[in-house]
C-alpha cells in the first residue's frame, strides 16, 4: 500500500512537471529529450526494480518494527503523534541535506554522485538520475535514523512522498515568476536555486544542498542566491564529463569503478 501510494504520486507529478517544462522553459537543453529521458528514466525503473527485489519499503517497515519493539526516541518520549510527526519530517529533511553535503566532499561517495551531477542538461528526469549504489545507500542511512527517532511510519511515508515531490520539482525546467520565486525560496528550494547547485563551477556545486526546505543552507552557510552567469546560459554538468558518448546508460553505471576526475 505504501509503495503504490508513493508510486502514484511520483508519476503525477512526473507528468504534471514534464507538462510544464514544455510550456515554460527556462533553458534551451542541449540533448534531446529522447536520448536524456531514455538514460535517466531508464535509471529511476533500475533502481525502482532493485528497490523492489532487495530493501523496498524498508524505512516504513523499520519504523513499524522499531514501534512495536518500542525502540528510538520518541516512541520513548511521552509526545503526541503530531509532534512525532512533525519532528520527523524535519530531522529528516536536516539529515538528506547532511547526507547530500557529505557525497560531496568523501570521495568514495562523490564516485557515485557524480552519476547525478553528469547530467549535460537540467530537468525533472534529472531528479531520478541516481546510481543504484546510491539508492541503496539512501535506503539504508533512512532505516537507520528511522528507528533511531522511533519515527511515526505515516511520517515516514509522508517524507517520502515530499521528498520526492520536492525533488521533482526543483529539478524543473522552468520559470517561475521572480516575485513569487523570491518569496518561495524562504520555504522551499525552487528550481533556480537548486540550477545552481549543477552548475560546472566548483564553488557553486558546493552550495545549495538542500532538496525540500532551503532554510538549513541558510543555516549552514552553504547558501548561493546567485549564479555567476544567468541562469539561462550557465554550464550544466561536470568539467571532465562533457562528451555525450560517454554519459550513456552503461557508462553511467560504470562510472563510480572508474578513474576519479578531480574537480
Amino acid at each position: 500500500m505504501e509503495a503504490m501510494l508513493s508510486f502514484g504520486v511520483f508519476i503525477g507529478i512526473l507528468l504534471a512537471m514534464l507538462s510544464w517544462e514544455l510550456l515554460s522553459p527556462t533553458r534551451r537543453l542541449s540533448m534531446s529529450r529522447r536520448q536524456r529521458w531514455t538514460i535517466n528514466l531508464g535509471l529511476a525503473a533500475l533502481n525502482a526494480g532493485v528497490m523492489r527485489i532487495s530493501i523496498g519499503a524498508a524505512a516504513w517497515l523499520a519504523a513499524n518494527w522499531a514501534r512495536d519493539q518500542q525502540l528510538g526516541l520518541f516512541n520513548n518520549l511521552p509526545v503526541p503523534d503530531w509532534l512525532n510527526i512533525s519532528l520527523t519530517l524535519l530531522f529528516l529533511d536536516l539529515a538528506i541535506y547532511a547526507q547530500h553535503v557529505a557525497a560531496h566532499r568523501w570521495q568514495w561517495f562523490w564516485r557515485l554522485h557524480q552519476v547525478h551531477h553528469s547530467d549535460l542538461d537540467f530537468d525533472t528526469t534529472t531528479a531520478v538520475r541516481f546510481h543504484p549504489l546510491e539508492i541503496m545507500l539512501s535506503m539504508a542511512y533512512k532505516v537507520l535514523l528511522v528507528m533511531a527517532l522511533g519515527a511515526d511510519p505515516l511520517a515516514v511515508i509522508a517524507f517520502e512522498i515530499i521528498l520526492n515531490s520536492c525533488a521533482l520539482f526543483n529539478h524543473g525546467n522552468l520559470s517561475l515568476p521572480p516575485l513569487f520565486e523570491r518569496m518561495l525560496r524562504y520555504l522551499l528550494v525552487t528550481p533556480d536555486m537548486h540550477r545552481i547547485h549543477h552548475s560546472t563551477r566548483q564553488q557553486e556545486t558546493d552550495s545549495n544542498f538542500g532538496f525540500s526546505l532551503s532554510c538549513w543552507d541558510r543555516l549552514f552557510k552553504t547558501y548561493c542566491h546567485r549564479s555567476q552567469q544567468p541562469q539561462s546560459e550557465m554550464t550544466i554538468g561536470l568539467n571532465g564529463f562533457r562528451d555525450r558518448q560517454a554519459l550513456g546508460f552503461f557508462q553511467l553505471l560504470a562510472m563510480p569503478f572508474r578513474p576519479l576526475y578531480k574537480r
